[in-house]
């Protein structure tokens, strides 16, 4: 089998940054109670329900007021003091399947961006929280349904990232 060529295609992320009078910790806090402290095995439920309906019915109850649901953390201040950088920076992967298939019945490798991350960081007085617009990611050529879509996830996403960071 002989090798193809890439096909690149480029575009433009769109990042925001939510500031917030909380601590670290606090918006840590905030943001877990919103989406879940424990991450939900998301691909353990794929292989136990063998229907959509199922699955829904199993998605479900994990998934919190925001509509989201945590899948992983990775703590990228426990590892950056070894080179001397003192911060708190936490990446959260968190999303809702059942939303993602709104966006990836209309372009699977909207599937590259969904779940959706953010970041929270230490800003010494107070955090932030910043992620990238998920349509900017996602719709990289015209497709009205999937922009519709991933639209309505990044409001979705916005509130949240409002709501927790909120005083």
């Amino acid at each position: 089998m002989s090798a193809s060529k890439p096909h690149e295609t480029h575009f433009d992320g769109v990042r925001v940054r939510y500031d917030s009078d909380k601590s670290y910790d606090e918006l840590v806090a905030a943001l877990l109670a919103d989406i879940g402290e424990k991450p939900v095995p998301i691909d353990d439920f794929s292989k136990a329900y063998d229907s959509w309906e199922a699955y829904q019915k199993a998605v479900e109850p994990h998934v919190g007021p925001s509509g989201f649901m945590l899948f992983a953390t990775l703590n990228h201040g426990g590892w950056i003091t070894k080179t001397g950088i003192e911060r708190k920076v936490l990446r959260v992967i968190l999303g809702n399947p059942l939303i993602a298939i709104t966006m990836l019945r209309h372009d699977v490798t909207a599937g590259l961006f969904a779940p959706v991350e953010l970041l929270i960081t230490d800003e010494g007085a107070g955090s932030s929280l910043t992620y990238v617009t998920p349509s900017s990611l996602m719709v990289v050529e015209p497709n009205p349904e999937l922009l519709s879509a991933a639209e309505e996830l990044d409001a979705k996403f916005a509130a949240l990232a409002a709501k927790v960071t909120s005083g």
